[in-house]
């Protein structure tokens, strides 16, 4: 059976009450469902040490939504990869589509922060995808490549051991509109095919995660599919009761 991994982005949410609220529910109803998968959990970086001290005893990963290219200096604003692995983070999502359209972030750019990642023995989320103009003309394949062709560029034939890769169709984040599983598994499928043809790795210990309008009710048609190794859960990880409803579909599914 395979082990999935869930991954909640919190995003620009989250206060002390919601924390509290969300990690009593979750300590009341659900620590036997949190042993069989790995649950990662991604806070706005004000955040993290407060979660940090919440998952001590629980079976959750702490990731951060960003990283600076930069270790340390005059960078007003930023976080270190050196911040981030001193308060417990072992995670970091890096190229989501909404730094890549909101905060200009280039392939070149990921790609850096990729390897700083790398380089300080964290694991990156990779967030690849195509957007709607891209769907609609046919071009998903050829803007994945794209995406995965700057981290080769950057790290070579080991880009990506020890990584997450997830695939998020940009049209479905936060729309409502979730992508269908069969097609979201063939594309899963040729992720893994074409990383195989350039990296080390063999192809079945690649993990594809799928992000795009997941919830209780759609989570079990995507679990199904052989390629797809996990979710990354916008909305639907801020709600306890709901995050939980998809980690006992992924508990009693793989």
């Amino acid at each position: 059976m395979k082990k999935f991994f869930i991954i909640a982005n919190w995003k620009l949410n989250g206060s002390k009450k919601m924390i509290s609220n969300f990690f009593k529910y979750l300590q009341s109803h659900s620590l036997t469902y949190l042993k069989k998968n790995t649950i990662i959990i991604a806070p706005p970086t004000i955040y993290l040490e407060r979660i940090y001290k919440n998952i001590n005893n629980m079976n959750i990963m702490l990731s951060a939504q960003n990283v600076d290219i930069n270790l340390q200096g005059a960078f007003t604003g930023e976080n270190s990869i050196l911040m981030l692995k001193d308060i417990g983070v072992k995670y970091v999502i890096v190229g989501h589509s909404e730094r890549r359209l909101l905060h200009y972030e280039t392939d070149d750019i990921i790609a850096k922060k990729f390897r700083l990642i790398k380089e300080f023995n964290l694991i990156p989320i990779l967030c690849i995808g195509e957007t709607a103009i891209d769907k609609k003309n046919g071009q998903t394949q050829k803007v994945i490549k794209k995406q995965l062709n700057s981290i080769f560029k950057t790290l070579g034939k080991s880009a990506f051991k020890n990584t997450i890769i997830a695939y998020e169709p940009v049209w479905a984040i936060g729309t409502g509109l979730s992508a269908n599983p069969e097609d979201v598994q063939c594309i899963h499928k040729f992720i893994k095919s074409y990383i195989e043809e350039y990296d080390l790795i063999n192809a079945k210990d690649i993990l594809v995660q799928y992000g795009g309008s997941i919830n209780h009710c759609n989570a079990r048609k995507f679990i199904e599919q052989p390629d797809i190794n996990g979710f990354l859960i916008g909305n639907s990880s801020l709600s306890s009761e709901e995050f939980l409803k998809i980690i006992k579909i992924a508990h009693d599914a793989t």
